[in-house]
Order: C-alpha cells, then sequence, then structure tokens
C-alpha cells in the first residue's frame, strides 16, 4: 500500500474516532421521566359536541382535565436539540363501536418544527404510525446543561392537532369537525438522564 492511502485511512480513522467522540459528547440518553398535559376546555368541549368520550391507555391516567405520559426512552443532542424522546400510554377516543387508541407517543425535534407522532389504532387494529400534532416549543438556552440529571424541563408547551390527525379523524367518525391547528392542551415536559428515576 503506497504512503499516501496509508496517510488518507488514518486521517480517516481519526477523523471518524473525534466524529465518535463528539457524538458521545454531545448525544445524551433520555432515560425516565414524565411528559403531562392539560387538556383545553375548547378540545374536550369539541369531543363532548360530537358525541365522542375521552379515555386513556394504561399506564397513562386522566386526573380531570390533565394526562400523563411515562417517558420510557430516547436521545438528545445537547448542541442542537435534535432528538427523540418516547412515551407509554396513551388515550382513546370512542364513540359507540368506534374506539380510536393513539398511543406510544414521540416527541420528534429532528424536523424542520418539532412534533408528536403516535401509533394509532382503530377498534383495536393498528393503522399505522402518524404525525398527531404539532409542537410550540419554548426554546431553550442552547446547548442543553445537565441540572442534577434533569435533561430536559419544558413547560408550556404549546400543543395542537396535525393536519394528519385531523384527517384520520374525520374519516373514522365521518365528520368534518376536525381540523389543522385544534388547540389540544398545554405540555411540560420533564426528563431524565444517567439512570435517574423520578419517585
Amino acid at each position: 500500500m503506497s504512503r499516501s492511502k496509508v496517510l488518507g485511512l488514518f486521517a480517516l480513522s481519526v477523523v471518524m474516532a473525534f466524529a465518535s467522540t463528539a457524538f458521545a459528547q454531545n448525544t445524551k440518553v433520555v432515560e425516565s421521566g414524565e411528559t403531562t398535559v392539560a387538556l383545553s376546555s375548547g378540545f374536550l368541549s369539541a369531543l363532548q359536541s360530537l358525541g365522542i368520550t375521552p379515555g386513556v391507555v394504561a399506564p397513562t391516567q386522566l386526573n380531570g382535565t390533565t394526562v400523563n405520559f411515562p417517558i420510557n426512552g430516547g436521545a438528545i443532542d445537547l448542541v442542537s436539540n435534535f432528538g427523540n424522546i418516547g412515551h407509554s400510554g396513551g388515550l382513546t377516543l370512542s364513540n359507540g363501536s368506534t374506539v380510536v387508541g393513539i398511543q406510544n407517543f414521540t416527541i420528534d425535534t429532528t424536523g424542520s418544527s418539532p412534533v408528536i407522532t403516535g401509533l394509532v389504532l382503530v377498534n383495536g387494529a393498528v393503522a399505522g404510525r402518524i404525525t398527531l400534532f404539532d409542537l410550540s416549543i419554548p426554546r431553550p438556552d442552547l446547548p442543553i446543561r445537565l441540572y442534577n440529571k434533569v435533561l430536559i424541563n419544558l413547560p408550556l408547551v404549546g400543543v395542537t392537532l396535525d393536519g394528519a390527525a385531523a384527517q384520520a379523524l374525520n374519516s373514522v367518525f365521518h365528520t368534518n369537525a376536525f381540523h389543522s391547528g385544534i388547540g389540544i392542551g398545554t405540555a411540560d415536559v420533564l426528563a431524565f438522564t444517567n439512570g435517574w428515576i423520578p419517585q
């Protein structure tokens, strides 16, 4: 092998090692936490007018007008704020024999704007994963700085219905009442890293 090729391979290995180290330093694993959503009175009233009853998918709990979704994994880049945060639990929307489940939510900040995707079930059958909600996130100071293993502590995140979700709900419930931008509520996201489990 020529000297130039050897030097080229060496340079490539140095770059890859540097990139790997940078990734390890910038990216933190999300291990636990919780996202809570205060559902808006307008959204709940709209469901009631359509004869749709909200419910939950375990382990989510509905306390008054507030629902919680335990965080079960993900990763966030501390410099760019790009990443995914996964959740367990979910919501159900029922009207007579028709039940729509939206669950296993993922906060995704890797696109042009932050969204929540989720798995959609119609009467127990998996329909697929779609974008459900659009998020209005108060941008935190970057880079993100860990404080006592708190990775994300983000209150007052606006949650609105995405167009794809509105179209799906209109189709299932045979209505045209759902549309993009309907206010769902306000979310608080609290995520931990390094094995921390909130009590």
